[in-house]
């Protein structure tokens, strides 16, 4: 059996899982409870994956990152920005 399912299930699961907290933060443009720090090391991280999965040409792990790396990046705006 080819587990590259669980590799779909759990980077769904990971992304859908930001997605509400992505999207709370980018309607009201509150970042008070964020920390800068954090979400630094969140999107250095973020893009480590995303290389690490270039280099094992791994779909998952390109798509779940790829679409966190949009999300994060966003909130890391706004909280540069508004924060």
């Amino acid at each position: 059996m080819n587990p590259e399912w669980l590799g779909y299930v759990a980077a769904t699961l990971t992304t859908l899982a930001f997605v509400p907290q992505a999207v709370k933060t980018i309607r009201s443009r509150d970042t008070r409870g964020i920390s800068l720090g954090m979400y630094v090391l969140f999107i250095v991280g973020v893009v480590c994956w995303f290389g690490y999965g270039i280099a094992l040409r791994s779909w998952p792990m390109i798509v779940a990152n790829a679409i966190t790396f949009v999300l994060g990046a966003i909130i890391l705006a706004l909280k540069l920005r508004h924060g």
